[in-house]
């Protein structure tokens, strides 16, 4: 089985600690884990499996590391990739931008050639827009987590998401 590159970016600790939780949980041994603010172009070329991290920050705006990255970020060739995303987000607070950056995330991917995957459910989630829901708004784009309004739903979403990515990425 090969390798999974996972790529985050964080700036409170919470989508650190959220890379950790899917790591373990798909098998550390499995699982090499980035910081987005040291990754390289280079980094991305050597999977053929990844798993895409971010919160949305204020009004929509991408975490600064991300930020940084995102001119390289937008040139990577994902063709032959499997890609999976996750964000972090706030659905009462920032409710108009619920996981937007999530949503440009996996648009880039798979606009360079990704095969996405981890679709989930919008259902049990309230919020007033998204740029990270499927067309029919009924499936966000990866893996959406609120610690700020549902904290105690986190494990549970992600227990079945990388059981769901397992399955869809060929790794169980």
């Amino acid at each position: 089985m090969s390798k999974v590159g996972l790529f985050y970016g964080t700036d409170t600790g919470n989508t650190e600690r959220i890379a950790d939780i899917i790591k373990d949980k798909i098998g550390a041994d499995q699982v090499d884990v980035y910081d987005v603010s040291t990754a390289r172009v280079e980094d991305f070329e050597k999977y053929d499996n990844i798993i895409l991290g971010q919160p949305t920050w204020y009004y929509g705006e991408l975490q600064s590391s991300w930020d940084d990255f995102w001119e390289e970020f937008k040139g990577i060739d994902f063709t032959g990739k499997t890609v999976a995303c996750f964000g972090l987000g706030d659905q009462a607070d920032y409710s108009e931008y619920f996981l937007d950056a999530m949503g440009f995330m996996h648009d880039i991917a798979v606009e360079n050639g990704a095969t996405p995957a981890g679709y989930t459910s919008t259902e049990g989630f309230e919020f007033d827009e998204s740029k990270a829901v499927t067309e029919d708004e009924e499936f966000f784009v990866g893996l959406g987590i609120d610690e700020d309004q549902q904290p105690e739903l986190t494990d549970s979403r992600i227990e079945e998401w990388v059981a769901q990515i397992k399955e869809e990425m060929g790794l169980s």
